[in-house]
């Protein structure tokens, strides 16, 4: 007797719950015909008795068994836009993190646009870049030491990039489009993956000055959801092509030949949704799954970074002619004067007399006019009578209004000493504007924050207050750069903060012209002089060093453990057949909230050997806990364990 075959689609659902993830089999219908892998189709989830979305990972055969297998319901798109290297890259993302391959394909997958779908074709082209844009490519490659043999062999390195601008446009910008092009000219893809828009906009700008509009792929969150989706489709095509984005730009399903990370000390490139996998190690798991080149580039280094340096997973490359930025620190008298003015008379001299010449630059920390105020009486800072959050000014006898809740506190009251009259404590990107117009009479002044965004000046002399990280692009440069509230930047309770300072001021620096002079204000110490010496490296290192007898990250992996007390301390319990050092647990504490049952956290430092084991564990205690609590219907209860890795350092 002889048994007829059935074929099984083993189908990834796409599902939030971490029971959920894992392949499914289905059986695939006669009708359907050829169904290609990576398709989306709506399968049947018996225990909800209801259908969900789900890709097919894998088509196989098997003799008619007593098993019985729900069939596959229907056949959504036949364009399949999960191909096998994206599937493998989101399992070891996901599984790197304990998390599930779905949220992050969720990430890399755009929902799906019926009429751009009906309306591609996969016909592009190969595009070719022209002898002088190669010529030009290889041009800027060769200034920096090795990054040619880096790209041949298809290696992994950490790039200094040269803190100046080259015709008007930043000098990383030209960088990466240089090994971009370079990579083209020789028939590979790239994925060239930014902070936020505004490098994104720069570093299109500086493509295109060298290839056709027709060879970039720009991912940006921005577009609309056609847009997004019509370029979705391009990186599944064969013809080479340059991939342009943000953090998720990192998931491209193009056969990636080249991969950077610019500014990787950025926490835009954190994701902020689960299963929170930084930019940079989807990366690096993205490198070694494919094989290509792999540059982490900046104008500073990341402690992550420089640990990946030492041990010979990067190579160190730095320009073969370094010129760097003529940094000037404040001097040991302004050190001890109060700080009466936020500009001392060196930094304001230094202002004045290059604003003659061209646009100045004034770094600040904050928006706004005055966001915190102060009680005229006692000093005790003011606060919202309703959420407890700081009360700010948004102009000169403005009333106070809250930063948390925006209520206005019109009746405001000192609760220490009932006085009624507030005192402003801070000085905000449009307070110093104001300040710095009294101070320079006749020469204009620019706010550049989030609130008011100025992607370019001109070279007519100007004064322009901007907020780190939304400094605007001058013509020829900045002809001065002043660093102001660098002390208060210091201050933030964050593991980081000297890493993300030396970033911001960095950052504000390279838009300086040749030998202009940069003040960095009322800071010394480490950071000012690895900002003066331009040894971002080298402070690095420190920060290794130092870190690495407190078990802290990066020097160590850090996993957050939250949920009720018994299913946290089920997972610790899981946790000790690892054999970790008995201070590897800290915790579990008591999580301020209304939750019933009470929830715990508990912090687990381990090192990178076993993060493979602690990760598995970890997912497998979330599983358990999810099927042991599972959720009836109508009933939206919190998980009883939910798990977070390589955390973010202020959650320390």
């Amino acid at each position: 007797m002889t048994t007829e075959s059935r074929r099984i689609a083993r189908v990834l659902l796409d599902s939030p719950l971490p029971q959920l993830d894992r392949l499914f089999d289905y059986t695939l219908p006669a009708e359907f015909g050829e169904v290609p892998l990576g398709v989306r189709v709506r399968v049947p989830l018996r225990t909800a008795n209801r259908v969900i979305d789900g890709y097919i990972v894998e088509i196989d055969s098997e003799d008619d068994a007593d098993r019985p297998l729900s069939a596959v319901e229907s056949v959504v798109s036949a364009t399949p836009v999960l191909p096998e290297r994206l599937y493998r890259l989101a399992r070891r993302a996901a599984d790197r993190a304990a998390g599930s391959a779905s949220d992050v394909l969720r990430l890399a997958i755009p929902k799906r646009q019926v009429r751009v779908e009906k309306a591609w074709t996969a016909d592009s082209t190969a595009v070719v870049p022209h002898d002088t844009a190669v010529a030009r490519a290889a041009e800027v490659v060769t200034r920096y030491e090795g990054l040619g043999e880096v790209l041949d062999e298809r290696g992994r390195a950490a790039v200094e990039a040269v803190p100046a601008l080259d015709d008007g446009a930043p000098a990383w910008a030209e960088l990466i489009a240089a090994v971009a092009v370079r990579t083209l000219a020789t028939g590979g893809s790239s994925v060239l993956v930014v902070p936020d828009h505004r490098d994104v906009d720069r570093l299109v700008e500086a493509l295109s000055r060298l290839v056709p509009d027709e060879a970039v792929v720009r991912h940006d969150s921005r577009q609309s959801n056609p847009d997004r989706y019509r370029a979705f489709l391009r990186t599944l095509e064969d013809a080479p092509c340059i991939v342009v984005g943000n953090r998720s730009a990192v998931y491209a399903p193009i056969r990636a030949r080249l991969v950077v990370i610019w500014d990787d000390g950025d926490p835009l490139l954190g994701e902020p949704l689960a299963p929170y996998i930084n930019a940079r190690d989807a990366a690096l798991l993205r490198q070694e799954q494919e094989g290509s080149a792999l540059l982490i580039a900046g104008h500073t280094r990341t402690s992550d970074t420089e640990r990946l340096v030492l041990h010979g997973w990067l190579k160190d490359v730095r320009a073969a002619r370094r010129v760097l930025p003529r940094v000037l620190l404040s001097t040991p008298q302004e050190m001890e004067q109060p700080q009466a003015q936020r500009m001392p008379s060196s930094a304001f001299l230094t202002a004045r007399t290059a604003a003659s010449e061209g646009p100045v630059l004034v770094q600040v920390a904050r928006p706004g006019f005055s966001p915190s105020l102060v009680c005229a009486q006692c000093r005790a800072p003011a606060r919202c009578a309703h959420c407890g959050g700081p009360l700010g000014a948004r102009h000169r006898g403005a009333v106070p209004v809250c930063g948390w809740c925006g209520r206005s506190a019109r009746a405001w009251a000192c609760p220490f000493c009932s006085s009624t009259k507030l005192r402003l404590a801070s000085s905000g990107s449009e307070r110093t504007a104001d300040e710095l117009g009294r101070a320079f009479p006749g020469v204009r002044v620019i706010v550049a924050d989030g609130t008011h965004p100025v992607e370019r000046v001109t070279a007519r002399p100007a004064l322009v207050v901007a907020t780190r990280g939304a400094e605007p692009l001058a013509e020829g440069g900045y002809r001065a750069v002043v660093l102001l509230d660098g002390a208060r930047m210091l201050q933030s309770p964050d593991l980081r903060v000297g890493e993300a300072c030396l970033r911001w001021w960095s950052n504000a620096a390279a838009l300086a012209a040749p030998g202009a002079p940069i003040n960095l204000v009322g800071v010394n110490g480490p950071v000012a002089k690895a900002l003066a010496t331009w040894n971002h490296a080298g402070y690095a290192r420190g920060e290794l060093e130092s870190r690495a007898p407190l078990r802290m990250p990066p020097t160590m992996r850090v996993a957050q453990i939250e949920g009720t007390a018994e299913a946290v301390a089920r997972a610790l319990t899981e946790l000790r057949e690892l054999a970790l050092p008995s201070d590897a647990v800290l915790g579990p504490v008591p999580v301020e909230s209304d939750d019933t049952p009470a929830r715990v956290r508990a912090l687990l430092r381990f090192d990178y050997a076993s993060g493979t084991r602690v990760a598995a564990i970890l997912r497998a205690a979330v599983v358990a806990e999810a099927v042991r609590h599972r959720r009836g219907r109508g009933r939206a209860t919190r998980s009883a364990l939910t798990v977070r890795l390589d955390i973010l350092d202020p959650e320390l």
